[in-house]
């Protein structure tokens, strides 16, 4: 049966399946079915259902243009239901792989962020257009997570967006205000006066240090 939170022992199996048999690299998604099948038993046919949907959804649209795989990517993760940190994982700021999201069927904008930055560098995007973007949402007076895609370096982005469905350029996005920005290869301060200057690496992000951790040992 699935619940919108796990309990510590699920949670524990569920992320030891993931380091032994996901793989999630630039232009490869492969899920066993080894662990198809435990996130089946454990969680339930819908469970599954989201992740043979997910593998399907990158199969069909790696060679599709940018546009739309932009378009099915972020509808296809706003799917998932919003749940907060605290009450989906016992802790107040826990950055889950894609595989922990869909399986859960639950997440908090960092999720929603990292599980399509992920898919779309999966998909061949190159990172350099890509950057996982720390906003605050300024009509919620809240900090938000939103992914950024950059046609060319000095673009207008587009902002994917788990707040609404459509993916509208960032000058037209004046509710959310751009604090810092980061990908694989680096970390931007995006404050007023300091537009795009590179501070230094993402492992700098020491949430992002762990995710990434994660994602390698399912390589060994």
């Amino acid at each position: 049966m699935e619940t919108a939170a796990l309990m510590p022992r699920s949670r524990c199996s569920l992320l030891s399946m993931v380091l032994m048999v996901t793989t999630l690299t630039v232009a490869a998604l492969e899920l066993s079915e080894r662990l198809m099948d435990y996130v089946q038993s454990e969680f339930g046919d819908e469970a599954r259902s989201r992740l043979e949907t997910w593998q399907n959804l990158h199969n069909m649209a790696s060679n599709a243009a940018v546009d739309r795989q932009l378009r099915l990517v972020n509808s296809f993760f706003n799917r998932a239901r919003f749940v907060t940190d605290m009450e989906h994982w016992g802790q107040e700021d826990y950055w889950a792989t894609p595989v922990e999201l869909l399986t859960t069927n639950g997440g908090d904008c960092e999720d929603y962020s990292i599980a399509k930055y992920l898919t779309l560098k999966s998909m061949g995007v190159p990172d350099e257009q890509l950057r996982i973007v720390y906003v605050k949402a300024l009509e919620l007076n809240q900090a938000h997570m939103v992914l950024a895609w950059y046609p060319e370096p000095d673009a207008d982005p587009l902002i994917l967006d788990n707040l609404i469905n459509d993916i509208r350029p960032a000058s037209q996005r004046t509710d959310l205000e751009p604090v810092y920005s980061f990908n694989g290869d680096g970390l931007w301060l995006n404050r007023s006066g300091d537009d795009n200057k590179r501070i230094g690496d993402a492992e700098r992000l020491s949430h992002w240090q762990d995710l990434n951790s994660r994602l390698i040992d399912s390589l060994r």
